[in-house]
């Protein structure tokens, strides 16, 4: 079921254009790239099974790639619905049908909260919406259920209503009263974290730094526009240079014993030496 839903996205990314790679061992299975937009996805069957370590992972990973983090599942303990947004340990998840929906830039505006199913109302677009088909503040209350003072509160505010209100708006005035969530608005900060000598080197050369797992490289690393994946041992993944290739990040193998060939690579005591980090991104250049 799962290997089926993890080729079902590919494709259909594939179709929209974007560049995508399949991952195993990995917090993630798709790493998909179309121009400035980078999805990282993690498919499952439940969306509960889902550990906070792996949402975490991810969520740092994003940050430091500029991508956006999804969980893409059937269910998470009930079925997922058509168009609703949902979240786990705060990641957006949703199922298939609204992933390939928000591709096409129709992003949903219903999201599953605590208080349940909810809609966020644009205000001004609602005011217009009202005037527009000719409903008064009174006679558009007594429609929905509520009082005319939150009518006006509605327009003069961006709010969040309940189902059961929104499904009456939307038969009233239509879905583009609605504030739509755009999925792929990602706002994730970098933050370093210094667990071993070489993430704490990163940093010391003036890098934003830390170890990973569950990642298919053991450090990521970034200055301004430079970004460096570190994979630590002798022998470094076949695909790891695609994956830089996909993200424009540089790669770097720390080996050692045995100095991987046809990539950039050193020893610790070599990266230990590095002063300056244009001495470093000099190197990984010129290789």
């Amino acid at each position: 079921m799962k290997k089926d839903l993890i080729d079902k996205i590919a494709v259909y990314l594939l179709r929209e254009g974007f560049t995508v790679k399949s991952l195993t061992g990995s917090c993630f299975d798709l790493l998909a790239r179309k121009k400035e937009t980078i999805l990282i996805i993690k498919v499952l069957e439940d969306a509960n099974s889902v550990s906070r370590q792996y949402v975490d992972e991810m969520d740092n990973v994003s940050a430091y790639v500029g991508a956006t983090p999804l969980i893409i599942a059937e269910k998470a303990g009930d079925k997922l619905e058509d168009n609703v947004l949902y979240t786990r340990f705060g990641m957006y998840t949703l199922n298939f049908f609204t992933l390939a929906s928000s591709i096409k830039s129709k992003f949903p505006f219903i999201k599953r909260t605590q208080a349940g199913l909810t809609a966020y109302i644009d205000g001004n677009k609602l005011k217009k919406k009202r005037e527009e088909l000719g409903y008064s503040l009174n006679s558009l209350s007594k429609k929905i259920g509520v009082t005319k003072r939150m009518i006006t509160r509605y327009e003069n505010e961006d709010s969040e209503i309940t189902i059961t209100k929104a499904v009456k708006l939307y038969n009233l005035l239509g879905g583009e009263v609605f504030n739509e969530i755009d999925i792929f608005s990602s706002n994730n900060i970098m933050k370093s974290r210094d667990k071993s000598d070489l993430s704490k080197k990163y940093i010391n050369l003036g890098f934003e730094a830390r170890d990973t797992k569950k990642t298919p490289f053991d450090i990521i690393a970034r200055k301004d526009n430079e970004l460096i994946l570190t994979e630590i041992g002798d022998k470094a993944r076949p695909d790891f240079p695609s994956l830089s290739k996909l993200l424009d990040a540089d790669n770097l193998v720390i080996f050692r014993k045995k100095k991987p060939k046809n990539i950039p690579s050193m020893t610790k005591k070599e990266f230990l030496e590095f002063e300056k980090a244009n001495q470093l991104i000099k190197f990984l250049k010129e290789f």
